[in-house]
């Protein structure tokens, strides 16, 4: 900075007076530049403006149910004709204490989403209770009624009667929420009533396991038991999450919790009100991750989408003509980034709507319109494909030796009749195929997107994916009961 303001000083008069309004500038905007950063990462001053309008939206949940009591010690295990078998027997009848039932109370914490009285919370919460109990930030207690729930979103609304004025909440849109973004939990910890934590996003598109539609929210603010089903709010006071669940060794809060995203309790809130319960869209196929190998055998220009392993027969998918080996890249207008994303928005597709699909196939986009189907209890939105490990002729390209299928084969791999394609007799352990998990049995059905019949069709088509200096080949295998794409290396890595 010296030299640069002594070089100032030395210049003309008129280079200096430039000079000095440059620079004088150049400062003034790196200063508006740090100020503004340095605002943009400041913590909120304090959270009370927020907390005193938020804190009369969030309820705190009662519930009772009866519960057996535990019967008395068994009678011990007797030789037959022991002389103490009859003084054991008629001691533990005279004692055995009488079969008693005793009522359980837990408490969670819920919000309320309508002025008719609606109050959302988490499904864990009222699960099997026999009665519950919505009591308001001035501990006035109504009865509730419980109107739906959906246990595969943890999701369960209740609806109470009162003559005073509920004052409901606001949704926010937490697609839009970042990781680091400010937020307050509110709840009912350990049934202290209404309490108020303070953190950030630490993590977004959680699956922790708890269900089909796994998406968390994850935060580092106190959530602890009795928080379930309270509201997480972003700091213009709307619900971008329902506090659901936590990680903890301990039982107690260690900063890392778990939050339904707004934008996936939204759609259940709405149809469990109206319906009392939740019809999910259901497209009929079963996908699989798009890898980097497999992108490159599809001529993507990067891993997205959701590769299409197999259709259902007569499902909605079929009759829209979607095939095996599409990637569904978008649907319903909504860009399918990953794979696990596409179950969420089928499942959140309303029923009988006409949506349009793009997929790629033969190295192009095609464009399709489905018609949504209703997802049955023992159905999958759509099915994520388990990733298990995909004369003889050995294609040492792929480290595989392959066999059509004939009698003798068909009895050694127990295929059935109507068993088509290339059955895997061999695998090197040490070449490509044995990499990607494809084990004797397997059946290649296609390569490159073209049926196979024979071993020599599948040598030729690995002789002419070198030629075109492809890397990799693409498979479709059948086997271990499901059917899945694997783009398999070309020649021993």
């Amino acid at each position: 900075m010296k030299k640069t303001f002594r070089a100032i000083a030395l210049a003309r008069p008129e280079q200096r007076d430039f000079s000095l309004w440059f620079w004088a500038g150049l400062l003034a905007l790196a200063l508006v530049a740090w100020s503004g950063a340095a605002q943009a990462k400041a913590a909120p001053e304090t959270f009370s403006g927020l907390a005193k309008k938020l804190l009369p939206k969030v309820v705190n949940i009662s519930t009772t149910q009866k519960v057996e009591g535990r019967a008395g010690p068994e009678l011990p295990q007797l030789p037959p004709g022991s002389p103490f078998e009859e003084f054991f027997k008629d001691f533990f009848e005279r004692n055995q204490p009488q079969q008693r039932s005793r009522r359980a109370t837990s408490l969670g914490s819920g919000f309320i989403v309508s002025d008719e009285g609606h109050v959302v919370t988490n499904n864990h919460v009222i699960q099997d209770a026999e009665e519950i109990t919505v009591i308001l930030h001035d501990d006035t207690r109504l009865p509730a009624k419980l109107i739906g729930r959906d246990p595969k979103t943890d999701l369960a609304v209740l609806k109470v009667e009162s003559n005073m004025k509920i004052s409901p909440i606001e949704f926010g849109n937490s697609d839009v929420s970042e990781v680091g973004d400010w937020i307050i939990a509110i709840g009912n910890p350990f049934g202290l009533g209404g309490t108020v934590t303070a953190g950030i996003i630490s993590a977004r598109g959680r699956d922790i396991n708890a269900g089909p539609y796994d998406d968390f929210l994850q935060t580092d603010a106190s959530i602890n038991r009795g928080n379930s089903g309270g509201p997480m709010f972003n700091l213009d006071g709307e619900v971008i999450g329902v506090n659901t669940a936590i990680f903890s060794p301990s039982g107690g809060s260690v900063g890392i919790g778990f939050a339904i995203p707004s934008a996936v309790a939204k759609p259940v809130i709405r149809q469990l009100i109206k319906f009392g319960e939740v019809k999910r869209g259901w497209l009929g196929v079963r996908i699989q991750t798009v890898t980097d190998e497999l992108a490159e055998s599809f001529g993507l220009k990067k891993a997205i989408g959701a590769l299409v392993a197999s259709v259902v027969e007569k499902g909605p998918a079929e009759k829209a003509k979607i095939k095996a080996g599409d990637v569904i890249i978008s649907f319903n207008g909504r860009e399918v980034s990953e794979m696990r994303r596409l179950p969420r928005m089928v499942a959140e597709t309303e029923v009988g709507s006409a949506v349009p699909v793009e997929v790629w196939r033969d190295r192009k986009k095609v464009k399709l319109s489905v018609e949504i189907g209703e997802l049955e209890d023992d159905e999958k939105p759509v099915e994520v494909a388990r990733r298990t490990p995909g004369g003889a002729t050995k294609v040492d390209d792929l480290g595989l030796e392959l066999s059509a299928i004939t009698d003798k084969v068909r009895e050694k791999f127990s295929l059935g009749e109507d068993a088509k394609g290339v059955v895997v007799t061999a695998v090197d352990s040490a070449g490509p195929a044995a990499e990607k998990g494809i084990r004797p049995g397997d059946r290649i059905v296609e390569v490159s997107q073209e049926a196979v019949v024979d071993p020599a069709d599948i040598a030729r088509k690995v002789d002419e994916a070198k030629k075109a200096g492809r890397k990799s080949v693409l498979l479709l295998l059948e086997g271990q009961g499901q059917m899945r794409f694997v783009a398999v290396k070309i020649g021993k890595s």
